[in-house]
């Protein structure tokens, strides 16, 4: 019953992610912004709202047991960008395996994806220092958790600032279908976009909530704990919406969404997150905290190390997906 009940409410975690990024693409169309925008702030905000509810959602107001709640809350939090920088851009390299050949190139706006990946690995690479910071150092903890915030606004500020020259070049957001409630007769104007995105976002956090309730006992049946259960099935579930987004972009050629689709939820979730779980949870260096961080700031190395060679091909991004496993595979053994 209780895995009936993770996948009803996977069902409305799609249905929801998918009434809000529709939403949000037309939302960009009408502001006149670009597609970097709308990809790494817009898009990839809305569709990590999730794996981002789940964690909060387990920290303010999870189970009965704490220790499980921040088990839930720190595998989600770290669980979502190692996910991301494997899986999600080895299943969107694959989707264009056969159309554009294993040594396809994949073409993304170079500037805003540098923009997202910088970011990412600093403000990542601080949560893993913050992980040897001593539990009783509220204070430092507090400081560093406050810099992470610090770095998103910095990060948003930046996207914003260079989307007027993109748009300049042709890089403006275009919504591909009409918005979900103007197929019901409704007018395409910013109250009904608003509207769209307070329904996306409601269904948003009644999957996330029904979600959190099986977590507990699923990890009993299977036999694992909730950290392992948070840290590789919940990201898995959550992430989809992420996935498919950035695998009908890229197989329509908008590969600067895809991807930051992708990037910028990894900057999103790889400082906001941290900075509530470094605060509000024991964030300790637990064995499978410390590979997974470690194998997600490898795979977000190796993507911005092509990016400095000038090429991204289809096979590049295979390496993401092997890395997933090595991660899986000493997971499930340690």
């Amino acid at each position: 019953m209780v895995f009936l009940q993770l996948f009803a409410m996977l069902i409305v975690i799609l249905v929801a992610a998918e009434v809000f990024t529709n939403a949000l693409e037309h939302l960009g169309e009408k502001l006149g912004i670009s597609e970097g925008v709308t990809g790494s702030i817009f898009a990839a905000v809305g569709t990590a709202l999730p794996e981002t509810s789940v964690p909060l959602l387990a920290i303010f107001a999870g189970t009965a047991n704490t220790a499980t709640n921040h088990e839930i809350g720190e595998g989600a939090i770290l669980g979502a960008p190692l996910m991301l920088a494997t899986l999600s851009l080895f299943l969107m390299a694959f989707s264009v395996w056969k159309r554009r050949g294993i040594s396809g190139h994949l073409r993304p706006e170079r500037t805003g994806l540098k923009r997202d990946l910088n970011y990412f690995i600093v403000a990542f690479g601080l949560a893993a220092i913050a992980l040897y910071v001593p539990h009783d150092n509220q204070v430092m903890r507090i400081i560093v958790g406050i810099f992470m915030v610090l770095i998103y606004v910095v990060y948003v500020w930046q996207t914003i600032r260079a989307s007027r020259g993109l748009v300049a070049e042709g890089h403006a957001t275009e919504a591909e279908s009409d918005m979900f409630l103007c197929r019901l007769g409704l007018p395409n104007n910013s109250t009904i976009i608003g509207l769209q995105l307070f329904l996306g976002l409601a269904l948003l956090l009644l999957g996330a909530k029904g979600f959190i309730n099986g977590v507990e006992e699923a990890a009993q049946i299977l036999g694992i704990s909730a950290l392992m259960l948070s840290l590789l099935i919940i990201p898995i579930a959550t992430e989809l919406p992420e996935k498919v987004n950035s695998i009908l972009w890229i197989r329509k050629g908008k590969d600067t969404l895809a991807f930051g689709n992708i990037t910028g939820a990894m900057v999103f979730q790889g400082t906001l997150l941290p900075a509530i779980g470094i605060v509000l949870t024991p964030w300790l260096p637990r064995p499978e905290l410390v590979a997974g961080l470690i194998v997600t700031l490898v795979a977000a190395m190796w993507l911005r190390y092509l990016l400095a060679k000038g090429d991204i091909r289809v096979w590049h991004l295979f390496i993401n997906g092997a890395l997933y496993v090595t991660y899986v595979s000493y997971a499930l053994t340690h």
